[in-house]
């Protein structure tokens, strides 16, 4: 097995990650990923979320926001 890569880690953000960046309390996160709102997957009992497509969905919500 491999160690740990810190590409792979930089790439995924957990959920206080993703509640930071996007300014929102991590309740209403989850509602947004319950909703589809927001890509996500989860390992185990957590969300992950990869980091290109949070950045995209921002970048697409500010264009045609």
């Amino acid at each position: 097995m491999k160690p740990h890569s810190n590409a792979t880690s930089s790439r995924l953000m957990t959920t206080r990650e993703v509640a930071h960046y996007l300014r929102v309390n991590q309740g209403t996160l989850y509602k947004l990923i319950r909703r589809g709102h927001i890509p996500a997957f989860k390992i185990g009992s957590d969300y992950r979320f990869d980091r290109n497509a949070i950045e995209r969905l921002m970048t697409n919500r500010q264009v045609t926001g």
